[in-house]
């Protein structure tokens, strides 16, 4: 409203008046101004309402995406695999293998008699 009337002049001012009040009569001129300030008023609270409306739903977006819920449980839904990852390059790290133990095997058991090998038929019948 400023600007406007900045670039008005007095004289100007004065020629308007003077246009309104041969035009509308000075009977009508309270009317017409009492419209023109409340319409004034409503473009006014409609307008602030507007930006309350705005400034309030971006509050509510603002705190139904709640970002840093979001980023916090993305960020352990990817450190939990890699965690784990980590827990398992470290096992193999670590893994030493059990010592071997020397394999002993018994070919003939404690408690048997041993079987003595048959001798060669040629010795069998020179001892006969």
């Amino acid at each position: 409203m400023l600007l406007f009337l900045n670039d008005i002049a007095g004289s100007e001012i004065l020629l308007i008046m003077i246009f309104i009040l041969i035009f509308f009569g000075s009977k009508s001129i309270p009317s017409i101004a009492r419209t023109l300030g409340k319409t004034m008023y409503q473009i006014k609270e409609a307008s602030n309402d507007v930006q309350n409306e705005i400034k309030k739903s971006g509050m509510d977006i603002k705190k139904d995406m709640n970002f840093s819920n979001i980023i916090q449980e993305t960020t352990e839904e990817i450190q939990r695999p890699l965690d784990q990852y980590v827990s398992d390059m470290e096992h193999a790290i670590s893994y030493t293998p059990p010592k071997k133990q020397p394999i002993t095997t018994q070919l003939e058991p404690e408690n048997q008699t041993p079987v003595e090998t048959p001798k060669p038929l040629d010795q069998q019948l020179d001892a006969e």
